[in-house]
């Protein structure tokens, strides 16, 4: 199998990326590779059928082996639902319309922690080095479209990883200014997780959350560039480079509650073997993560405070981790469909 062609897709709420590859050892080797715009086709096999008609892609359609899609939203007995788009990708409906002989849908979260091994060093900025602990249990998480979390533990081989769904538990305020956020989400929401606030749309509603609390108002350069379409990416840009107060203080409250959330999913799972920091913001906000109100977040735990600074902390700068693992559970021997 490592030698046959594998089709590996990160499917996300925004984006999705798809490869076509073979394997060199345990290393991917992408032959093709393209992303699309999740928003602008009705269903991932959709995408499917705009990747194999690709004309780099075409000629080796017959070839592939193996097929695996991770996805970003929960995965029950072979069928996925995405959380933020209106798919349910099936592997049985997928395997029989493209003929590819293995299908797998995985969770997004847990391809990047099976991806986390074809790592570089030079794919990580490390914020906290830590102690670590050969064997120990791993946590890769991540805000971009949601939050999403995997859990990692070692097997006596390999690393078994543990889809979860812990983006979606109980927002908790760590100060003040958080428990008056709490409220303020609580009037749209009802119930808040941690996804309301620690996602790409949840910077845009901290910033609104700032302009209603009344501690800053987002100048008129600011919204201009929110109205044409990445409105978190505006306030990350406009909050990193110093140009607009509101900015600023919303990505403050947004980088303590995420440190804070890592923090805690690093308590579930004692991570002596690193967190890792996956998804597509926190790449684009490394400097802001460095300045160390992320790092206090994470390791303000009362009593436990000691045990999260040895914890190695690590963003991931390759924002194809989550397709490498795709890729290599498509070339991952199996049961036979």
């Amino acid at each position: 199998m490592k030698n046959s062609l594998v089709v590996g897709a990160d499917v996300g709420g925004t984006n999705t990326k798809m490869a076509l590859a073979s394997f060199e050892g345990e290393t991917p080797v992408i032959a093709a590779l393209h992303a699309f715009k999740s928003g602008a086709y009705p269903s991932l096999e959709a995408v499917i059928e705009a990747f194999l008609q690709r004309p780099e892609v075409a000629p080796h359609a017959e070839a592939i082996a193996g097929a695996c899609f991770a996805v970003a939203g929960p995965v029950e007995h072979g069928r996925g639902r995405l959380t933020n788009l209106p798919w349910q990708p099936d592997e049985t409906e997928i395997r029989d319309r493209f003929r590819f002989p293995r299908v797998r849908i995985i969770n997004d979260f847990a391809a990047a922690g099976r991806g986390i091994a074809h790592l570089a060093r030079g794919d990580l900025v490390t914020l906290q080095e830590g102690v670590l602990e050969p064997g120990a249990a791993r946590v890769v998480l991540g805000a971009g479209t949601g939050l999403g979390v995997a859990m990692l533990d070692w097997d006596g081989d390999t690393y078994e990883v543990h889809p979860s769904e812990a983006g979606h538990t109980d927002f908790a305020p760590v100060d003040g200014v958080q428990v008056e956020l709490l409220t303020y989400l609580r009037a749209e929401f009802g119930r808040v997780s941690h996804e309301r606030v620690i996602c790409g749309a949840g910077l845009k509603r901290v910033l609104d959350f700032v302009e209603h609390s009344g501690a800053a108002v987002p100048s008129a350069a600011l919204k201009a560039a929110m109205a044409t379409g990445d409105a978190p990416g505006a306030v990350s840009e406009f909050a990193l480079s110093g140009r607009d107060e509101a900015a600023a203080k919303a990505l403050e409250i947004f980088v303590t509650a995420y440190g804070s959330f890592a923090g805690n999913m690093a308590l579930v799972m004692l991570a002596h073997g690193g967190v890792y920091l996956a998804g597509g913001i926190a790449p684009k906000i490394i400097s802001k993560l460095k300045e160390g109100a992320f790092m206090r977040a994470f390791t303000d735990k009362g009593r436990f405070q000691k045990v999260l600074e040895t914890m190695p902390v690590h963003v991931v700068m390759n924002d194809h981790v989550g397709l490498y693992g795709a890729l290599a559970e498509a070339a991952k021997p199996g049961r036979v469909d």
